[in-house]
């Protein structure tokens, strides 16, 4: 049985109905416990399940994030960043309020559990966040 828990938000599953049904009970006794059914959606990840294959997916976390920064008209590219390019603080211009260029990229680090293909431009935005 796997059981993954954030805040109050929880997950049970395993191959023994019998285990997961004895483990509700009891938290049932201790807590109000409302049962969503099958996994769709958790923490901004969507589960699609086929016969033998669990896929994770981020794109409607990433649809409204981009949706959040006005961003949902941009030109797609097939590259997130050159690898040779040299940024700097003092491009563009200044944030008036810095706290959502941190939140952008907390947003932009909680999507690399599943695009971890992101991890370099995540990193060089990274670079300024103490800026």
């Amino acid at each position: 049985m796997y059981v993954l828990i954030y805040v109050d938000d929880i997950l049970v599953t395993g191959s023994c109905n019998s285990h997961i049904f004895s483990l509700l009970q009891s938290m049932r006794s201790h807590f109000a416990v409302k049962e969503l059914g099958s996994l769709h959606y958790f923490l901004g990840i969507e589960a699609i399940r086929t016969n033998s294959v669990l896929f994770l997916s981020q794109r409607k976390y990433i649809t409204e994030l981009l949706r959040d920064l006005s961003l949902d008209g941009a030109k797609l590219i097939k590259t997130p960043l050159s690898t040779t390019i040299v940024l700097s603080k003092s491009d563009g211009d200044p944030l008036p309020d810095p706290s959502s260029y941190q939140k952008v990229i907390g947003a932009l680090q909680y999507l690399l559990m599943t695009r971890p293909d992101l991890s370099f431009v995540v990193n060089k935005a990274c670079q300024f966040f103490a800026t």
